[in-house]
């Protein structure tokens, strides 16, 4: 799951972030961090629609390479 911390840098950077929700890349949600709580996390798309998300599913940055540790 991912951290406070990490959603809270996301969300201050306003760097667009990848969720990956499986192994199929077409499943990515790609946006920016907008809220969250306990469980899920809302981001925000390209087309302005909001998602929201469970926090276990793996976020990286959208600039990195899909699946890469960095």
């Amino acid at each position: 799951m991912i951290s406070e911390e990490q959603l809270d840098q996301f969300r201050v950077s306003g760097d667009r972030v990848r969720v990956m929700r499986d192994e199929m890349e077409v499943n990515d949600v790609v946006g920016i961090v907008v809220a969250w709580d306990d469980t899920t996390v809302v981001i925000r798309r390209a087309n302005r629609r909001v998602v929201k998300l469970s926090r276990n599913y793996r976020f990286e940055l959208a600039s990195s390479e899909r699946g890469s540790d960095g």
